[in-house]
């Protein structure tokens, strides 16, 4: 009986030890879980674009940009990198991340592009107390790894709109679309393209709108009223 009872006991403290270790194994497991990765987009500063030189001072004459903040389509305005391998098909990498939405991400380079120009007497992201003569409005359309083809390519989009605060219309518009091949076929590979992709489209924009606003002042003879 004694025996019986030790044997008993024997069994219970074994199986109460491997479960616990099952426990244990079970957390290390759970520990060794991929981290998330997360990266940054902000693209390289673009290179200053020289201004023509005008008939009067242009620091005199230039117009004050306010720029809104960047929003993105439905499905890019998140943190979440999309990848794509079937047309209107959106993925997300499990382990790896933005650290901020790209719309807040590509705020200052649309900034630092503009003010290189050296077209505008300030360029201002609002939120902010400054008044300007001109608005910039910019939609990221998509921002995606696309594996379709091989090697795999990172395709950014954006439009932007350029309107004069005075009279609400819209003086200029145009869509941005770069794709830049993927050095790698994973996350980091697309990180790497994003960003030279988001560069790209940052020259372009900074150019066009750059003669957008000396058009504008042209056009609408602001340079005299800005001299008084």
């Amino acid at each position: 009986m004694i025996r019986t009872f030790s044997t008993t006991l024997l069994r219970i403290s074994v199986a109460s030890l491997l479960l616990a270790l099952l426990g244990a194994c079970g957390v290390l497991e759970a520990s060794r879980e991929p981290q998330p990765a997360f990266y940054s987009l902000y693209g390289a500063r673009p290179a200053a674009h020289p201004a023509s030189t005008p008939p009067v001072p242009w620091s005199i004459t230039a117009p004050t940009l306010i720029v809104n903040p960047p929003h993105a389509a439905a499905g890019f305005d998140s943190q979440r990198i999309i990848y794509t391998r079937e047309p209107h098909q959106l993925q997300y990498f499990a382990h790896s991340e933005w650290v901020d939405t790209p719309a807040r991400m590509i705020a200052p380079s649309i900034v630092a592009a503009l003010e290189d120009t050296g077209a505008f007497r300030a360029v201002v992201l609002t939120p902010s107390a400054a008044a300007g003569d001109l608005r910039l409005n910019v939609e990221i359309l998509r921002l995606q790894h696309e594996f379709a083809s091989s090697p795999s390519r990172v395709r950014f989009t954006l439009r932007a709109y350029m309107v004069d605060n005075e009279t609400r219309q819209v003086i200029a518009w145009r869509e941005f679309d770069e794709t830049v091949v993927a050095g790698q076929d994973n996350p980091y590979g697309g990180v790497v393209a994003a960003n030279a992709a988001v560069k790209k489209v940052m020259e372009r924009l900074a150019s066009f709108y750059a003669e957008a606003a000396r058009g504008w002042i042209s056009e609408t003879g602001r340079h005299a009223r800005a001299g008084n």
